[in-house]
């Protein structure tokens, strides 16, 4: 069984219960820098092997992985770290957070012949997964555009003191989880063009970036797509419409998948329509935290996901060249923010000299 040691306690809690209750990878160690931390982990999983050096728990050669769960900007150093030690990765989306670490991290899993995979968990939520399934059989026919949304009220976030630094974006810390659903069906995106505007209410609260945006792309095959994210306002009663939903619309029928809410509705190739939802088993094994604060049940499905993919030779999708092409696509959005003009994706990763 693949042993896995788990980086960054706070989202990470969200893996520590998927190793725990998988039957194929087995926790090793916690690390994280809060030792307050990790003793609260040990205690709420009672599980007591834990350190606040990440250079132990990577000199332990009985850890197969590593799973990535710290701040944006140390995820490059710390991918590399683990590479270094031969170590398979997991890493948290975004990916990396700024593309000149690209090629250094591109070089480095092909040397070492480790796999690296990021962890996206949206797509491992029971109505994606259906979603996805329908789709790759054929029952929706071919794809002509989809429609991709987050919006949530978050204001009770800017309680955090970081979240009002200017380095803090809801495009990267929100939108990521849309902008990888539509990748994930229209990979070749080439153009975006998008709006956004701080609201009265992100002002209020202190918000020094973009809290509303709509965003429009296209793909290399003339196939277009919309994104859009608002965070500081109420939302509309989530048994109308989800916070966060996908909308595939297809030659022959057409879907939509909620999250977080269990369910998913579909129009098929012979004109049925029908709503599935989940009942409570299904319920508890994905929201196992109060106030279903964590999703560990999307976590266990992709950490298995990946420990599949190792032993079985396969390649565990998003890997890290769709990490870093989806990365380069926020940083397309963001310079459309800034300049009001189109831009090519294309561009971007030209200027860092990066083929994905």
């Amino acid at each position: 069984m693949l042993k896995i040691g788990i980086l960054g306690l706070g989202e990470g809690r969200s893996t520590i219960s998927a190793v725990l209750n998988s039957k194929k990878v087995q926790l090793k160690t916690m690390c994280d820098l809060s030792e307050e931390t990790c003793k609260q982990r040990a205690k709420e999983f009672d599980f007591h092997s834990y350190t606040t050096s990440y250079e132990e728990m990577l000199n332990d050669k009985e850890i197969d992985i590593i799973a990535i769960y710290t701040p944006d900007h140390l995820h490059a150093q710390h991918i590399k770290q683990a590479l270094l030690h031969d170590k398979h990765v997991v890493c948290t989306k975004p990916f990396i957070d700024n593309l000149k670490d690209a090629n250094e991290l591109l070089e480095l899993a092909k040397k070492t012949g480790k796999k690296v995979f990021v962890g996206q968990s949206s797509r491992f939520f029971e109505p994606a997964k259906r979603q996805r399934k329908d789709f790759e059989e054929g029952i929706l026919g071919d794809l002509i555009t989809i429609e991709a949304h987050y919006h949530a009220d978050h204001r009770w976030f800017l309680e955090k003191p970081w979240a009002l630094d200017v380095s803090f974006k809801w495009l990267y810390g929100g939108l990521s989880h849309p902008v990888d659903f539509i990748r994930w069906y229209l990979p070749n995106i080439e153009e975006v063009m998008g709006y956004g505007m701080l609201s009265s209410n992100g002002k209020a609260g202190g918000l020094k970036n973009e809290d509303t945006m709509h965003f429009i792309f296209k793909a290399t095959d003339g196939r277009i797509a919309r994104v859009s994210g608002v965070y500081t306002s109420p939302t509309q009663p989530t048994y109308r419409d989800s916070g966060m939903s996908t909308i595939l619309r297809c030659t022959e029928g057409a879907s939509q998948a909620d999250y977080h809410e269990l369910r998913y509705a579909v129009t098929d190739k012979t004109g049925e329509d029908k709503i599935i939802t989940w009942g409570d088993a299904t319920l508890k094994y994905y929201y196992r935290f109060e106030g279903q604060s964590h999703h560990a049940g999307e976590y266990q499905n992709y950490i298995e996901y990946f420990a599949d993919s190792i032993e079985q030779g396969f390649t565990a999708y998003p890997d890290m060249k769709e990490g870093i092409g989806t990365f380069a696509l926020l940083q397309a959005m963001d310079r459309s923010l800034k300049t009001g003009m189109p831009v090519k994706v294309k561009s971007l990763l030209e200027e860092s000299q990066i083929e994905v």
